[in-house]
């Protein structure tokens, strides 16, 4: 159903052409904001950040001819969830029931940071329901671990440890992102903290999923399945340590493992690339949907 601005607690932050609706799921409200009319793209938005992370990514995008569609997934944004606790798949389950409620058989699929996590599950357990996917910022899932980019996890111990109350503006700043944010945008990613069971979020994701998909990854459970969904891994030339010589380490042979496997660099970029450039993120996904299709 859709639901006027006025309702939301905190203000949703200002984004110009979205619609907001609430998709009701078992065990889970979710808000999501959508624009344009045509085929599903999907957007999972990252950590500590929810819709709006797309704010200037999906107008460009549904330009094209897309129905864009930007979830708050579960423990983000002002989706409501009944039960808090996590596992390693529960936003899967929700990301699969939100698909069958909006009757959306099969779209392309943007992920960036956590949102990630979803969707290579999604990839790799029902690649019936993804066209392309587009991966911002997180290497593939068969990549090999390296002492070379054990500083791309240096946040986790803050995550779980995470405090009520304790602020994550901090990750809104060097070495993080290209270019300085405005105060006016990091309280906008930020507002949904506010609530005590966003809040809570930040440990039991932690907790309940990213370790669990951590440890899987690490013991090399996806490099012994194959990857058939066409995917685009994008990077910013200033996220360390995801440098392109890292990533040509940790990721060697790729066709071993993948069907149809691409990799790209935005300059003055870093690991907000949305935030960074989202002229180049949307021309990128573009231009993958385009080149696959």
């Amino acid at each position: 159903m859709s639901a006027p601005t006025s309702v939301w607690s905190p203000p949703l932050p200002e984004a110009a052409g979205f619609e907001h609706l609430v998709v009701e799921t078992p065990g889970l409200r979710t808000h999501l904001a959508a624009i344009g009319e045509g085929e599903p793209v999907v957007l999972l938005h990252g950590f500590p950040e929810h819709w709006w992370q797309w704010r200037a990514v999906a107008p460009v995008i549904a330009e094209r001819g897309y129905r864009v569609i930007c979830p708050d997934l579960r423990g983000a944004g002002w989706t409501v969830a009944h039960d808090p606790r996590v596992d390693r798949t529960v936003r899967l389950l929700d990301l699969l029931s939100l698909f069958d409620a909006l009757d959306i058989e099969r779209a392309h699929i943007v992920s960036h940071d956590m949102g990630a996590i979803t969707a290579m599950q999604l990839t790799y357990d029902h690649p019936e329901r993804v066209r392309t996917a587009v991966q911002f910022s997180v290497p593939p899932a068969f990549m090999k671990f390296s002492p070379r980019v054990a500083s791309g996890f240096r946040h986790l111990p803050q995550f779980i440890w995470h405090r009520p109350g304790a602020s994550l503006r901090g990750f809104f700043s060097e070495p993080y992102t290209a270019r300085p944010l405005s105060e006016a945008d990091i309280e906008a990613h930020l507002a949904p903290m506010e609530r005590p069971d966003i809040d809570d979020a930040v440990r039991t994701l932690t907790r309940g999923m990213i370790l669990p998909e951590a440890v899987r990854l690490a013991v090399g459970v996806y490099r012994r399945r194959r990857l058939t969904v066409p995917t685009i891994l994008v990077f910013g030339r200033q996220d360390r340590p995801w440098t392109e010589e890292n990533l040509g380490r940790i990721c060697r042979n790729p066709e071993r493992y993948a069907d149809r496997v691409e990799f790209a660099y935005v300059d003055n970029a870093a690991h907000f690339i949305t935030d960074d450039d989202p002229a180049a993120v949307a021309e990128l996904a573009l231009d993958w949907f385009e080149r696959v299709a």
